[in-house]
């Protein structure tokens, strides 16, 4: 029951219409997303499927308007409206508003993603990696201080490699992707890498088939992931039991398009990586028996900092008998949903 998670929030329960509809998004627009909610405790299903649904709607609206820095404007003011608890009229308004009020989850989190995704909009260049992290903390860590704070984590260290795994994830996009950003004259990858392995723009965006620099760079970029993803999933004993494999789960079959891509020797410009059904049920079996955790990252990224400093000043009251909630299982569906801007010509599958 939502009645048991009022922790903090002084807005009405979501209404059984309002779950409907959620449901009905989630269930229409990402069936593995919906087969793994399923599975969920109630009331960690409806809390992920908020955010699932404010996220997915924020997607499409860039995706599919004309004018990217538009559809940004309407989704800050819908955002304002759902900080000021005063939610615009439709369900997935007045669900997200409850539960960003409810898990205490400051504004400069969701604020922090649709500033990557004007920063998309806008086609910036990437000078330098430290420059592309900053992108992936906003795009992709900001998702994973979301869920960590609705399961009822936040411990600094614990959302400093939920952040990690999140950049992990980006990185692994953006060498899965090279050919297709190219394509549509975009670049994700560092100028300076591209300066150091003699590589231009230009030769880039006219590049056809396999090509040797490129294959260097699509191979360093896994090799940056790699760490990310090492610190990742040290950070899932952070979490409680019963929601660990769901994680790593997630974490192991996206890290495994990395595998693929390293199979076709690196080629990201004539074949686009995917993880088999199969191989995918075989990670997800894994993912139950815990990994020996390896050297990782021991601070947070720098460029996550204020993600961090803002979950600090907005700590969650503890009430008695409040119930943690958990569940992350929609993660991986979500990058494969923000990947469909890209091919549409902003930057989710």
């Amino acid at each position: 029951m939502w009645t048991e998670l009022s922790l903090s929030s002084d807005l009405a329960p979501p209404s059984k219409f309002d779950l409907a509809e959620s449901a009905r998004l989630i269930r229409e627009g990402s069936k593995s997303f919906h087969a793994a909610s399923l599975i969920l405790p109630s009331e960690v299903r409806q809390a992920a499927r908020a955010l699932y649904a404010f996220c997915r709607v924020a997607d499409d609206r860039i995706d599919e308007g004309r004018d990217p820095h538009a559809a940004l404007s309407s989704l800050r003011r819908r955002l304002a409206s759902a900080y000021s608890r005063r939610p615009e009229d439709s369900p997935v308004d007045r669900m997200f508003a409850w539960v960003v009020s409810e898990y205490a989850i400051p504004r400069a989190i969701p604020e922090a993603l649709l500033e990557g995704f004007a920063w998309d909009a806008d086609g910036r260049v990437y000078q330098s990696f430290d420059d592309l992290k900053a992108y992936a903390v906003r795009v992709a860590g900001t998702v994973g201080v979301m869920m960590a704070l609705v399961m009822g984590e936040r411990r600094p260290d614990a959302l400093a490699r939920a952040i990690d795994l999140g950049i992990g994830m980006q990185l692994t996009n953006i060498a899965r992707d090279v050919g297709e950003d190219a394509a549509a004259g975009r670049c994700y990858l560092p100028e300076d890498w591209l300066q150091e392995a003699g590589v231009s723009r230009a030769d880039l965006f006219s590049v056809s088939g396999p090509d040797r620099q490129i294959r260097s760079l699509v191979q360093r970029t896994l090799q940056e992931a790699e760490g990310f993803y090492v610190s990742g999933f040290a950070g899932i004993d952070y979490l409680r039991p019963d929601c660990r494999t769901a994680i790593r789960a997630a974490g192991l079959i996206y890290k495994d398009i990395g595998r693929v891509i390293e199979a076709n020797a690196f080629d990201s410009i004539t074949r686009r990586a995917a993880v088999s059904a199969g191989r995918k049920l075989f990670l997800a079996s894994r993912a139950a028996w815990p990994q020996q955790a390896g050297a990782h990252h021991s601070e947070a990224e720098p460029s996550a900092q204020f993600l961090l400093q803002a979950v600090a000043s907005r700590p969650l009251p503890e009430l008695p008998g409040a119930s943690s909630p958990a569940g992350w299982a929609w993660v991986m569906d979500l990058f494969l949903q923000m990947e469909r801007r890209r091919d549409a010509g902003s930057v989710m599958e």
